[in-house]
């Protein structure tokens, strides 16, 4: 009955692909949503964050948050919100765009660096994500010494994919000295994800100081940015280290295709030639496929879309040894945390869990005490902190 009254509603060449899109909705929407773990409680940490976009975290259990209109702030563990920072450089904060991702170097209890991302402005009202680093003051009140160390080429005038994620690349369990920066087509730019010569939809790995690691991919090849490592994404959201070390991803689809990649070095991943989902007005996406020789099929999609943010893997058992090893998103548009089980590298069962907070979820990571830490969407948005009851 279910699938003959989509059926019903739905009459166009592509009715299979739309079908999968609207049974997703309104399974998503309570139809056939996993209940959330009961062993799991939420305790709030701080509140009155004005759209925070991601958390790191400093010694003596204090925290470093972004807030995307151009702040970053100090929470102290006690909750205790500190002013904004001094020292931020200016930010095109509007649409998607502000202030978004901020991590701490893995040295950072000797040299004191963080890094961050934001959308960078530029002429005639364009803008650009770019990543800076920067010193934290002794005194935790303001950046010091702050170089911008990659820009994107070319800017452009949209307030939309930004992309705009920092990791620390480690090889051997050990820091290699560069970052992966995740980099969106910026929308009205989708065809440059193909294009070499432009860093639109791409990740780029670069030193930390702005220098291009000499083992890059696309280094000596003409007509090619040397600081590209993977190419073919739309807007990369999330991004983390798996625990052997590698990369793992995911992106935003159109209407529907959100996808989990391993980006690997100089590999295509294939945005606007494949992709699972539609457009948002119901065309295909390039001729309709989803997949074709040459380009690297993801680990896994998510139709309807999501609309993923953030995302963490569990290292720890301080929810029990079930969950260690799970990945962790948050879903922006249905509001959940996506605990994702995965077995030789493959997802076999995702459970939608926080439902219940009403919240746009931006951010997930662990913090050095093994649990979750989250972070709401919102003008009123709150960090919190998972516990278990176990």
């Amino acid at each position: 009955m279910f699938r003959q009254t989509i059926d019903r509603i739905v009459s166009h060449p592509r009715r299979a692909a739309l079908r999968g899109l609207l049974a997703g909705a309104l399974l998503a929407a309570g139809g056939g949503a996993a209940a959330q773990s009961p062993a799991l409680r939420v305790q709030t940490v701080a509140g009155g964050l004005e759209h925070p976009w991601a958390v790191a975290f400093l010694p003596g259990g204090r925290f470093l948050v972004s807030e995307r209109p151009g702040r970053l702030r100090v929470v102290q563990a006690d909750g205790a919100l500190g002013p904004p920072l001094a020292g931020v450089p200016a930010v095109a904060a509007g649409g998607q765009g502000g202030l978004l991702d901020v991590v701490t170097d893995s040295d950072f209890a000797r040299n004191r660096s963080i890094y961050f991302c934001f959308s960078e402005p530029g002429a005639g009202g364009s803008n650009g994500t770019a990543l800076a680093r920067a010193r934290l003051a002794d005194d935790g009140t303001r950046l010091e010494d702050v170089r911008v160390i990659f820009s994107q080429r070319p800017k452009v005038a949209s307030r939309l994919h930004f992309g705009c994620r920092i990791v620390e690349r480690r090889v051997g369990g050990k820091p290699d000295g560069t970052l992966f920066l995740t980099l969106g087509e910026r929308f009205s730019q989708r065809d440059a994800a193909q294009k070499l010569d432009k860093h639109l939809g791409k990740i780029v790995r670069v030193g930390k100081d702005g220098a291009v690691p000499a083992d890059n991919p696309f280094v000596g090849r003409a007509g090619a940015l040397p600081e590209i490592w993977s190419y073919g994404h739309r807007n990369v959201q999330g991004a983390a280290l798996a625990p052997d070390g590698t990369l793992w991803t995911h992106e935003h689809g159109p209407m529907g295709g959100d996808e989990i990649n391993l980006p690997q070095a100089g590999k295509n991943y294939g945005w606007p030639l494949v992709s699972f989902g539609l457009n948002y007005e119901g065309t295909p996406v390039g001729a309709g496929q989803s997949a074709a020789p040459g380009l690297e099929p993801p680990l896994h999609h998510w139709t309807p879309s999501i609309a993923p943010s953030g995302m963490a893997f569990l290292t720890s058992e301080r929810y029990g040894p079930a969950w260690r090893g799970d990945l962790f998103v948050g879903s922006l548009k249905f509001q959940y945390l996506d605990r994702i089980e995965l077995k030789d590298g493959k997802v076999v069962a995702e459970h939608q869990l926080l439902q219940d907070v009403g919240q746009r979820i931006r951010d997930v990571r662990q913090g050095p005490d093994g649990l979750l830490y989250v972070l709401t969407d919102s003008s009123d948005g709150r960090l919190l902190r998972l516990l278990s009851n176990q």
